[in-house]
């Protein structure tokens, strides 16, 4: 490991921007390319927005933690809650599946994290809460010096 944070804060939609400004600074280390760093930020909003709105239901009193480590070219993060839990994982990870149909959701958040991640792992309990968990190898773009 060469490097490590952790960001808590209450599970409100206003702070899913605040973790994407974390994780960008966070990555920035390995000056990744734009699309990758658009595409981690991503995937990071994705699952801070999934706990809040599906895990705690926007109530403004869970908390949402993401972990992120830096190992070389690698940064591994989890978005936990200790929300209401996924009852099915599986069916809903599954494209267009929606628990919120009633708010217009698009059903495709997993769909997109693991399109963008190297790696996506789900893990939830029933009225315990979820942790996704995902990897992403950069590739820096460090420029050629100029002599």
């Amino acid at each position: 490991m060469d490097n490590e944070m952790t960001l808590t804060f209450v599970a409100i939609s206003e702070n899913e921007s605040l973790a994407r400004m974390a994780i960008t600074s966070f990555v920035a280390q390995l000056d990744p390319t734009i699309d990758e760093l658009s595409e981690f930020k991503t995937i990071v909003s994705e699952a801070v927005s999934n706990a809040i709105i599906h895990g705690y239901d926007e109530d403004g009193k869970g908390i949402v933690t993401v972990h992120a480590v830096r190992d070389g070219d690698v940064i591994s993060v989890a978005v936990k809650d200790n929300g209401k839990g996924i009852f099915d994982v599986k069916r809903a990870m599954e494209p267009l599946f929606t628990s919120k149909a009633e708010m217009e959701r698009s059903g495709m958040g997993f769909t997109i994290m693991e399109s963008f991640a190297d790696d996506l792992q789900v893990e939830s309990e029933p009225n315990v809460g979820t942790v996704v968990t995902f990897s992403k190898k950069f590739y820096s773009v460090k420029m050629p010096q100029i002599s």
